[in-house]
């Protein structure tokens, strides 16, 4: 494994601490008081050696209810890779997303849903509305033939109508397919034929910066290999008067539920039926669908909002995601089996203008708000006087996931948008996690760019190349012992689950990502291990050349990969984008390669610095280093599907 960089992320200071009046009031140490522990360690130390009592204890904690109790938490006799959660329990998660909230009046009149559009209208829905929009697209989905295990797609912008759909859907028994709004026709064509798909949701289009991105078309393109979907149910989210229509298969969503009642069943399920199947993108190959049941990722979600982010009924939760990504179905999930409220938004956060993000979290009394770090760069040169110019008092944490940090972005948030006396709340997982492996939280001091540690729950562990925990060095990241929202398995495909965590470790699984833990138990998630570069025989994490790089005023992100060389194996080779009204140089270029030698010592002295109007990026803005490297070495793209913006990639084989 790579040595640690000298400046990065050894050398960081403490710099926010827990105010015990905050701690004293948090959920996790309701949680700890209830069960006598006495420290966050030694929850840490139970909770991940006795699995079954803790996820038995959140379980109830966060008082979910059960149609049918379980007879045990967790059943490991097919092996840690295979378990089986609450066995022979019975549960439908909207019973606790919607249903019980609906026995009493208060809760019934909260707020769940807080509704922006770009163009400035909002709308605000209760858990009732919500139950009752829910009800009635349930009704007309059985009426038309929907049913238990059935899978429907969604392939909507952040709507309430989304929120609508993706309810009633598990609602009824059937299983829900996310689709990212921004996926081309072939993306969605492979997850509609592989998830064997019988209906969709769609909208006609949905504004960004100003414009209308059209949608209908590209799902109606996507469905001309999809025979199989019999229905598409077509939101006019848009108002578009050319929209294209199929007879006989399109209808419109608000006909649709049109006479249906108010109320309607919720589906008996068994807890561990499939309730989702949401795909995340492999570096080659077909697409991977990772499959999900009603008490694993839902309960996940839910247990890492409410103990390690203090998320408590009645507060609200924004965080910036698509119903594609999983932090789409993470927010309802979570927000809804606590009782608060979240915020769903369309349109770009910085338009009209770079303050949009901040207005909103003023507007709609957000609490905790989920960003990336690369957003944060995005806005950092327009200055801090729109961040000024909202009142951001109520906020209680920055949340953020996507991409590791630089220490500069870091600080900018915890000093202008948090006044250095609110946490940031790093956190790291992943789709297949259903939510935190590392996770800041209320209790522990934080540095920059740093996690409190592990989710409790989570056996998470740093190794070295001989599978031995290590700290103050970089190593990899596992999980030695299973938790309930773990994946259950690949949508037909096991052997591919059980190759891509389990078998190079056997026993442990290996998440793919580089960690650290310092001297004072901070964690820190340096990037994707396949994004590793190796310098004749030295490794690195990208984080460790972007963190310098980002740290020179004139650039405003960068990439680092590594480049195949003759005699070294790879090269060190950086893409940088400047910020606006920055030229590329050879005297910056200059800077910026010494800078990293310096640091980072000559061995591993970049073979090139190269600057770029852009960088390859997913729709939640993760840094796609695999199509960086591929397109400028004319490689094999591999599935593109996840890429928000093409153009990005002749920008890299433009860069100078």
């Amino acid at each position: 494994m790579s040595e640690p960089s000298p400046t990065f992320p050894f050398d960081q200071k403490i710099a926010w601490t827990p105010d015990p009046a905050v701690v004293a009031e948090s959920n996790l140490q309701a949680f700890m008081d209830l069960h006598g522990i006495t420290s966050y360690e030694k929850l840490m130390e139970r909770s991940t050696t006795d699995i079954a009592w803790f996820w038995d204890a959140a379980i109830t904690h966060l008082g979910i209810e059960f149609e049918q109790p379980y007879t045990n938490v967790v059943d490991l006799s097919e092996g840690p890779e295979m378990p089986v959660w609450c066995v022979n329990g019975r549960m439908n998660i909207v019973h606790n997303l919607l249903d019980k909230w609906l026995r009493d009046e208060d809760t019934a009149e909260r707020i769940a849903l807080k509704y922006e559009a770009e163009g400035g209208n909002i709308r605000y829905l209760t858990y009732r509305e919500v139950s009752v929009e829910v009800a009635r697209l349930a009704g007309a989905l059985r009426a038309d033939g929907f049913g238990q295990g059935d899978v429907i797609a969604l392939f909507m912008p952040m709507t309430p109508e989304l929120l609508f759909a993706f309810l009633a859907v598990i609602k009824i028994g059937a299983i829900i397919l996310p689709l990212f709004s921004g996926y081309g026709p072939k993306a969605v064509t492979t997850r509609l034929l592989d998830a064997e798909a019988k209906a969709m949701f769609t909208s006609d289009g949905f504004p960004r910066r100003g414009k209308t991105i059209p949608l209908k078309e590209t799902a109606d393109e996507a469905l001309l290999s999809c025979p199989d979907v019999r229905r598409v149910i077509v939101h006019s989210h848009a108002s578009r008067s050319d929209v294209p229509v199929t007879i006989d298969r399109d209808v419109d969503f608000h006909a649709f539920t049109e006479g249906f009642p108010e109320t309607a069943k919720t589906e008996s399920t068994s807890a561990e039926d499939i309730m989702m199947i949401i795909y995340t993108s492999g570096t080659t190959g077909r697409p991977k669908g990772a499959v999900h049941t009603h008490c694993g990722f839902p309960v996940k979600a839910a247990q890492d909002m409410f103990h390690s982010m203090d998320v408590k009924p009645g507060e609200t939760m924004y965080w910036m995601s698509d119903m594609g990504w999983m932090m789409g179905p993470w927010l309802v999930f979570g927000t809804m089996t606590i009782g608060a409220s979240m915020v769903f938004s369309d349109g770009a956060p910085d338009f009209p203008d770079p303050g949009r993000l901040w207005q909103m979290v003023a507007a709609h009394d957000v609490t905790h708000l989920g960003l990336s770090p690369v957003l944060i760069r995005a806005l950092m040169p327009h200055g801090t006087d729109f961040v000024q110019a909202s009142d951001l008092s109520g906020l209680r944490a920055v949340a953020s996931t996507g991409s590791p940090w630089d220490p500069q972005s870091w600080n900018w948030v915890f000093e202008s948008v948090l006044n250095r006396d609110k946490p940031i709340l790093n956190y790291s997982g992943g789709t297949e996690i259903s939510g935190g492996i590392v996770c800041g939280n209320f209790l522990r001091p934080l540095k920059p760019c740093s996690f409190s540690g592990p989710v409790p729950g989570m056996a998470a562990d740093v190794i070295d190349e001989d599978g031995n925990s290590v700290q103050n060095v970089v190593g990899e990241l596992v999980i030695r012992k299973p938790w309930i929202g773990m994946t259950r398995g690949f949508w037909k495909d096991d052997a591919r689950y059980l190759e891509s965590f389990w078998e190079k470790r056997p026993g442990l699984w290996l998440h793919g990502d580089f960690a650290a833990v310092d001297e004072d138990g901070l964690w820190f998630i340096l990037g994707r291990s396949d994004d590793t570069i190796k310098v004749a025989g030295k490794r690195l994490g990208p984080a460790e050349v972007e963190s310098i790089v980002n740290a020179n005023p004139n650039v405003t992100e960068s990439a680092a990969v590594g480049i195949p060389h003759e005699i070294k194996g790879e090269e060190l080779g950086v893409f940088a984008v400047l910020r606006p009204g920055v030229e590329p140089s050879e005297k910056l270029r200059q800077i910026l390669v010494n800078a990293v030698t310096s640091e980072l010592g000559k061995p591993l002295k970049p073979g090139f610095v190269r600057f770029t109007t852009k960088l390859p990026k997913t729709r939640n803005s993760k840094v796609m280093r695999r199509l960086i490297k591929a397109a400028w070495i004319n490689g094999e793209l591999g599935d593109v599907s996840s890429l928000e913006d093409p153009g990005a990639l002749d920008a890299i084989r433009e860069a100078q």
